[in-house]
């Protein structure tokens, strides 16, 4: 059995683990944090990730995932640490150098290295290799070192490791050969071989597209506004185009790829991502238009309460990295706002909470900020009679039946917004 140390247990690492040591190899899962490690060595997860509970503790109860604070020897080691931006919207590579020397001590020719965390092209080449090769070992010969970006989505991560296509960027031909035959073990979808550099654009470019694609309906937004037309019509009518294939508009984009990945090719080019720079500053600053919008929708309100719904950077997820709805809250804090905020599935110490009732309570306008099912769902009509004000902001366009009772109740959405003026 071949044993696999994989350092960094978070959104992608604890999943990619629990994966690895269901399909037959002996994980030894690594985290400088020790409640994750002690938390995990009890067969419990610290994030909401459908089916990723009951494979770790099954993995965990069978001895083949285990977790530890510090690396050990291995036949293969995957690097899955974060990487942030720094101060000036540049890649941190600092976890990612840290975690590479810190296996340094236990690498051994013909092991496989493989940096999942995503990273600024030229990484691997000019930054990662130099480092292990300072070390005594040829890449290639007898170090073979890959880059191997995940590509799944929050909610679905335990299906899309295994069913979605893989794309392996080695250093060279055989590193990209030995990286591939580990993620042959258990994928399903198409392998796809490159050299790394063009592997860490390749992922920076998929969530890039989304981002600028989700810039223009946001641009659009503004646009259709301050016209007078539904922007929600106009993009239903246009993706009736066989080419044409609209986003949807919202209060601005979140998570650790879209509202990061961005960032690692403008840092390499800032002089050509002309494009990529506009995008980000589009969406950027949605959090800043929704919050005039919600000035503008209860101007005529004594001390406005606004009930959050939802902070979360997607629905029915537990994340809230990037999220623009902690930029729209702090905006309307300090605009004067009360605020208080309502998510079915965060529990963080970053930011208080309420239950549903105590953040409707007298409140003047439900902002919806985040499509959890459990939103879809709500009976509204009832919701609203312990509001103050029955004004909802539905920015994320998931409210749909619409009955007699609702004519008491203002719906605004991003499609409407013009009704307010």
């Amino acid at each position: 059995m071949k044993k696999i140390c994989v350092l960094g247990l978070g959104y992608i690492g604890l999943p990619t683990s629990a994966i690895l040591a269901l399909n037959g190899y002996q994980v030894i899962g690594i985290d400088i944090n020790k409640e994750i490690v002690e938390t995990v060595n009890k067969g419990k997860i610290h994030i909401n990730e459908p089916k990723l509970c009951n494979i770790v503790s099954d993995m965990v109860a069978k001895k083949r995932l285990v977790a530890k604070t510090k690396p050990e020897k291995a036949d293969i080691f995957i690097i899955s640490v974060p990487t942030p931006l720094n101060k000036n919207k540049c890649c941190d590579l600092s976890f990612v150098i840290t975690a590479i020397k810190s296996i340094i001590p236990y690498i051994e020719k013909e092991n496989i290295i493989i940096i999942e965390s995503t990273i600024p092209p030229h990484t691997v080449e000019d930054i990662i290799k130099p480092i292990i090769e300072k070390a005594g070992f040829n890449v290639g010969k007898d170090i073979y070192l890959a880059y191997c970006p995940e590509r799944v989505l929050p909610g679905r991560i335990m299906d899309e490791l295994v069913n979605n296509n893989r794309i392996i960027g080695g250093c060279t031909s055989i590193c990209a050969k030995k990286a591939a035959e580990i993620y042959k073990s258990f994928i399903k979808g198409e392998i796809l071989i490159t050299d790394a550099k063009t592997a860490e654009m390749t992922k920076l470019i998929e969530n890039t597209f989304r981002d600028v694609n989700i810039a223009l309906v946001n641009e659009l937004v503004k646009i259709c506004n301050k016209l007078r037309i539904n922007v929600l019509e106009v993009i239903k009518l246009a993706n009736k185009h066989p080419r044409v294939n609209l986003h949807l508009p919202g209060p601005g984009v979140g998570g650790h790829c879209l509202a990061v990945d961005p960032y690692f090719i403008i840092q390499k080019t800032p002089y050509l991502a002309r494009i990529i720079s506009l995008a980000r500053e589009i969406n950027s600053n949605m959090p800043y238009y929704i919050v005039s919008q919600v000035k503008q929708l209860t101007k005529d309100i004594n001390k406005p309460k606004i009930a959050v719904f939802g902070i979360a950077y997607k629905g029915n997820v537990d994340d809230i990295r990037e999220s623009p709805a902690l930029k729209i809250i702090e905006l309307l804090k300090n605009e004067g706002f009360i605020v208080t905020i309502y998510d079915p599935y965060v529990k963080t110490d970053i930011i208080a909470t309420s239950t549903i009732n105590q953040s409707i309570e007298n409140a003047d306008m439900i902002l919806l900020l985040a499509d959890h099912n459990e939103f879809k769902n709500i009976n509204y009509v009832k919701l609203v009679k312990k509001m103050r004000t029955p004004i909802i902001f539905d920015t994320k366009n998931i409210i749909k039946k619409i009955d007699n009772n609702f004519k008491k109740i203002k719906i605004i959405n991003l499609g409407n917004l013009f009704t307010i003026d």
